[in-house]
């Protein structure tokens, strides 16, 4: 079966206590006191995200509206832009 790989751009940004994680082409958000537990806070929301929007026959792909996308209004507070690369393989069993 072939695999279906999908890359979504997130951003980390700065907070007075901690950071902040934002997944900008599905509108998903994480926090963490590290940048690296940000990063992974953001992982695992994400996959719930896409794991209950199949579930539920919901659209995967929703990106942050421009008017509220922080990767244009806070600039300066971005440390961290990244790529996740998620694999999405269906199985039919019949």
């Amino acid at each position: 079966m072939e695999n279906s790989t999908f890359v979504f751009d997130a951003i980390i940004i700065k907070e007075n206590d901690g950071y902040s994680s934002l997944c900008l082409n599905v509108d998903v958000a994480s926090e963490g006191d590290t940048m690296k537990e940000a990063k992974m806070n953001l992982k695992e929301a994400v996959t719930l995200y896409l794991e209950t929007s199949i579930e539920n026959n919901l659209p995967i792909i929703r990106p942050v509206p421009e008017e509220e996308n922080p990767a244009t209004l806070r600039m300066n507070d971005i440390v961290e832009k990244f790529f996740m690369k998620v694999d999405l393989s269906v199985y039919i069993y019949v």
